[in-house]
């Protein structure tokens, strides 16, 4: 009869948080952090078809580095589970620190109970009626939460962007400001003897929660508004676009006209490791 090799619990534990570290390690970072108008979201991608940063509900957003594959199957159970909730009782009662719990008991129960973690770092960012309201989580492999004080980095080297977002970050920042800050926060790492990079405007994924709008307030910045917003420029009204196309006047709160899982179904996305 062969002899099963022992491994203490401990052991086992260590060797399931390196192997999810050094997944995410290779992956690049994401930046989150509150503005005066909402809730921004960039993230480094060099892809157009797979996105990092992406709508849950109507004030509520989702970002998350890693592998591709693992958190969007996260990403879409925090959908159905926002949408039955909000059908079966009321839309106010989804929020971001239920889908937070949610996510915590899912990631905890995959990193105690099956062989390998999922290598992924993720927020749940519930936009408030000012910045003080606003509510960031970062969750990491294991599950455990972390409550973020305005602004958050994950992935990659994400002490070094999280301290030079804590030497400038200011929850009274424009867009623009915003924007740039976590730009130069991205760029501070990563480049040749240690000095800064310069990241285009076509190798970031940018996203906001506006706390102006009404019913969904989840939209993407792209195109000639993101670059506009990288040299300075004040946001143009109206700037960018939602899931569904550029951005107009929004649904009533009680009843928007479309979701995030009915935008789901008209997007068609390759499952892939993301780099």
């Amino acid at each position: 009869m062969a002899m099963q090799f022992y491994a203490s619990p401990e052991q086992i534990m260590r060797d399931r948080s390196e192997l999810a570290r050094k997944g995410i390690a290779r992956g690049r970072s994401a930046v989150v952090l509150s503005y005066e108008g909402g809730i921004l979201f960039v993230a480094e991608n060099l892809s157009s078809a797979l996105h990092k940063v992406s709508e849950i509900y109507d004030r509520i957003g989702f970002a998350a580095v890693g592998r591709y594959n693992e958190f969007e199957n996260l990403r879409r159970a925090g959908v159905r589970m926002a949408d039955l909730n909000g059908l079966s009782y009321d839309r106010r009662d989804v929020t971001g620190r239920a889908l937070a719990n949610a996510y915590a008991q899912t990631l905890g129960a995959i990193f105690t109970e099956q062989s390998k973690p999922f290598e992924v770092e993720i927020c749940v960012a519930e936009v408030g009626a000012t910045a003080d309201d606003d509510e960031i989580y970062r969750l990491t492999y294991d599950g455990s939460v972390n409550d973020e004080p305005g602004r958050m980095a994950m992935g990659g080297q994400s002490e070094a962007i999280s301290g030079s977002l804590r030497a400038n970050h200011r929850n009274d920042v424009s867009l623009s400001e915003a924007v740039r800050l976590a730009v130069q926060a991205l760029g501070s790492v990563g480049g040749e003897g240690g000095a800064a990079r310069t990241i285009a405007a076509n190798q970031l994924e940018v996203a906001v929660l506006d706390r102006h709008r009404v019913g969904r307030t989840f939209r993407r910045i792209t195109g000639a508004a993101l670059t506009g917003l990288l040299d300075g420029e004040a946001e143009p009204k109206d700037a960018g676009g939602d899931e569904r196309g550029p951005a107009g006047p929004g649904p009533g709160p009680e009843k928007p006209a479309v979701s995030a899982a009915s935008a789901d179904l008209e997007t068609k996305e390759t499952e892939q490791p993301e780099g």
